[in-house]
């Protein structure tokens, strides 16, 4: 019987109220460090005018994400009078003219029931509903010339458009019946009834205006778009309904390094003649990374602008006819460079900043908002030792200040960061340590690494919030030890690729060489090595007890345990090809050789599992087989599967209830003292 069918009696056990983590005595240092995480208030987005003298940004008040605008120094914030203090603002796009300000919001009807509106920066009048929606919207852009608002649009939809959302339940004809379609959708400046305009079939996943607004340019692909995101093409077509669309890149059918590769963020040329992209192996829509890529917006050979290049661009923007501005990953750090373009390539011309940070402005992954002149730039940044503010001011060659004090207030109660770096297998490799907190330099500590997701991701230091992390270990006495091994953003397109059908094994390789290089200089005590991550690092956690007996203690999030199973069980299956380089069906031996179920026996490490039971990315029945396998060879292990929730947790009760558990598990199993 195949594991998802006999799985699925235990699911039903599952589903019960959650108790307040492990019962029996709970270190009250827990519930405080839970409550300090609770305090920092999220930026979801910052938007510079296109003037440069006013800024928007979103800001989670009273427990609802809520629009400040202020002067560009961040003086004289002020929210939206919308009348109605319990309603939701997000998504904020300024217009041309720099005085209007279109944006989300449910106050105008039912909760949740977000409609499109706009905010008059400059006057006194309440803002005006452009829009009565019905579905899900988001990615709000406008045309050049101010007379159309473009964004992404699912009409009829039951839920957010994401893989990493809970998964609509798995009933009627599977993949035919409830398919949700996401399209671009434009409205006129003065409001009305939006207006689809890509086609009915193709499910689209970003899109920019041309220059003279004429022209979209999306990224797109055939329904279910959480699915196929992974074989996406880049098209172009005019921006009206009708109009035939144009294959520009196709990865599937590409012959050069982009051949079964993933596409991401076209940029139109500001003379609208071609297009840049970035293009590379990418996990995970969203988290975006590779070369830089163009094409000619009439159709032509696709060219690598960026070969052999040792950072991962992940967001650019054209600041002239020859010259983009790049934000990219290099060395577990955040930076933003100059480059100049011709017509065959990009070169790195200067670097502005690098900042050992998170940035972004919440368009994209490491975006940047810019005044039209590219003299002012605003983003948000947080890090390990700076919780998340607004950061703007003019553009020059230093990071700008922060101009918020939204949660200047809060400081960290974990240990120092430090990046660590070394050479392993003929590559360098970095991570990011977390001293524990009350350091002493005489004691020995327990060490919890902590694989990230992906894996085409990176860490990069970022201020934690309650959902489940690795910085809450470092307060409860650990070190935490988070490596970017092979396959990760920040070294380069061949780093990212180096773990192609090699899963758990260079990159274990890469992780076991970084914490040599720790012990030889730290107080880390080789006996008591923890070991957790989510996604890609709940696999990691699943599969390396398989490899060696290193570690202790181990706590898998959202873990694939059979690539085998899994393949028929996810809902992302596109996404393996690139990776395993067959169909499981094809070459099943590629897949069994990451399997941890292929050598369970060797498992001797405690286990706590958690996952969503509704995790489109890797199902709930891939935790079941862990924990049964794990039962039966007698290993102590729990097993909680949390109802309602998709691959990234929403309900804060879980989001606390999930980190208490791997804070108990570590103690229980892993004791700092």
């Amino acid at each position: 019987m195949p594991p998802s069918l006999r799985l699925l009696p235990l699911l039903a056990l599952a589903f019960v109220p959650l108790a307040s983590a492990t019962p029996g005595k709970v270190d009250p240092r827990i519930d405080q460090l839970l409550d300090q995480l609770g305090k920092v208030r999220a930026i979801h987005a910052v938007q510079l005018s296109p003037d440069g003298q006013r800024l928007a940004w979103v800001v989670d008040t009273d427990g609802k994400p809520k629009i400040q605008v202020a002067h560009a120094d961040g003086s004289d914030a002020h929210g939206l009078a919308m009348g109605n203090a319990s309603c939701r603002q997000e998504e904020i796009a300024w217009a041309p003219d720099s005085r209007h300000l279109a944006f989300l919001t449910d106050c105008g009807g039912k909760p949740g029931d977000m409609d499109v509106y706009a905010a008059d920066a400059g006057g006194q009048a309440a803002p005006r509903r452009l829009a009565d929606l019905h579905g899900y919207a988001h990615d709000l852009a406008w045309s050049a010339d101010g007379r159309a608002l473009g964004f992404l649009y699912v009409e009829g939809a039951t839920r957010r458009a994401s893989a990493v959302a809970a998964a609509k339940p798995q009933v009627g004809e599977v993949g035919i019946d409830g398919l949700e379609i996401q399209r671009v959708a434009t409205l006129p400046a003065a409001g009305g009834t939006p207006t689809l305009v890509t086609p009915a079939a193709t499910y689209v996943y970003e899109f920019s205006w041309s220059p003279d607004a004429r022209q979209l340019a999306y990224v797109g692909a055939p329904a279910p778009g959480d699915n196929n995101w992974w074989i996406a093409r880049l098209y172009a077509q005019d921006a009206r309904a009708g109009a035939t669309p144009r294959v520009l890149v196709d990865p599937v059918h590409e012959t050069g390094p982009l051949h079964r590769m993933q596409l991401a963020l076209p940029r139109w040329s500001p003379d609208g003649k071609r297009l840049v992209f970035v293009g590379g192996l990418m996990s995970d829509q969203g988290a975006t990374g590779g070369d830089l890529y163009a094409v000619p917006a009439a159709g032509g050979a696709t060219v690598d602008l960026t070969p052999g290049i040792r950072v991962t661009p992940s967001w650019f923007a054209w600041t002239s006819p020859r010259t983009l501005l790049v934000s990219q990953v290099s060395n577990g750090q955040s930076q933003l460079a100059d480059y100049a373009v011709d017509n065959h390539r990009a070169t790195q011309q200067r670097v502005r900043f690098t900042l050992p940070a998170s940035v972004g402005d919440g368009s994209a992954s490491m975006g940047m908002s810019l005044s039209a002149d590219h003299s002012r730039i605003a983003f948000v940044q947080s890090s390990y030792a700076a919780a998340p503010e607004v950061h703007a001011g003019p553009f020059g060659g230093s990071a700008p200040r922060a101009v918020t004090a939204i949660n200047a207030a809060l400081k960290p109660s974990w240990g120092k960061a430090e990046s660590v770096e070394w050479d392993h297998d003929g590559r360098h490799v970095q991570g990011w340590l977390l001293y524990p907190a009350q350091y002493d330099a005489t004691r020995r500590y327990p060490m919890i690494v902590s694989v990230h997701g992906g894996p085409a991701s990176a860490v990069i230091p970022r201020w934690p919030g309650v959902g489940y992390g690795s910085v809450p270990f470092s307060e409860l006495g650990y070190f935490v030890f988070m490596p970017n091994p092979r396959g990760s953003f920040g070294q380069g397109e061949a780093y990212v690729q180096a773990n192609r059908k090699d899963f758990g094994y260079g990159d274990l390789s890469d992780i076991l060489a970084g914490i040599d290089a720790i012990e030889k200089k730290l107080p880390v005590d080789d006996k008591r090595l923890g070991l957790t991550g989510w996604s890609y690092g709940g696999f990691m956690s699943m599969f390396v007890p398989t490899q060696t007996q290193r570690f202790h203690a181990v706590v898998a999030g959202a873990g694939i345990s059979n690539w085998q199973s899994y393949y028929g069980e996810n809902l992302i299956d596109q996404w393996m090809i690139p990776y395993f380089g067959a169909s499981v069906y094809d070459d099943p031996a590629v897949y069994a050789k990451s399997s941890a179920i292929d050598f369970i026996k060797r498992v001797k490490t405690p286990t706590l599992i958690v996952v969503g039971d509704r995790d489109a990315e890797c199902p709930a029945p891939q935790s079941f087989e862990y924990w049964h396998a794990l039962r039966a060879q007698g290993v102590p292990t729990s097993l909680v599967v949390y109802p309602n929730e998709g691959h990234h947790f929403v309900d804060p009760g879980h989001q606390r209830d999930v980190l208490q558990r791997a804070l108990e598990w570590f103690a229980k199993y892993l004791p700092a003292s």
